[in-house]
């Protein structure tokens, strides 16, 4: 395990913070699909009530909480990718450390 594993989970963790700020701001380009289908079905929902004269309150509840999931979703992620790059820096360390503790003097 070297610095290229390292580097290729820093690009991911990057790519998943860009992911999370994007959700956050309302955006869907990060949704998997599932979350789309569902953002999609509530606001088609929400749109026909309120072309109706009704509330859209429930088609609302439903987008915010597929947002919250969603977030939830890549916090997770990001989480195990932190995990991750923690490990493999050991794993390094611990390599190095034994490489140079069986040098001979």
């Amino acid at each position: 395990m070297g610095n290229s594993d390292i580097r290729r989970l820093d690009r991911e963790i990057r790519q998943t913070v860009k992911k999370l700020e994007a959700v956050r701001r309302g955006e869907w380009w990060p949704l998997n699909g599932h979350e789309r289908r569902a953002m999609a079905r509530a606001l088609a929902g929400g749109s026909y009530r309120v072309a109706r004269g009704r509330s859209s309150g429930r088609a609302e509840q439903q987008m915010d909480t597929t947002g919250s999931a969603a977030e939830m979703r890549l916090n997770a992620e990001l989480t195990a990718l932190h995990g991750e790059r923690q490990r493999l820096i050991t794993e390094a360390a611990r390599d190095k450390a034994k490489r140079k503790s069986s040098g001979w003097w």
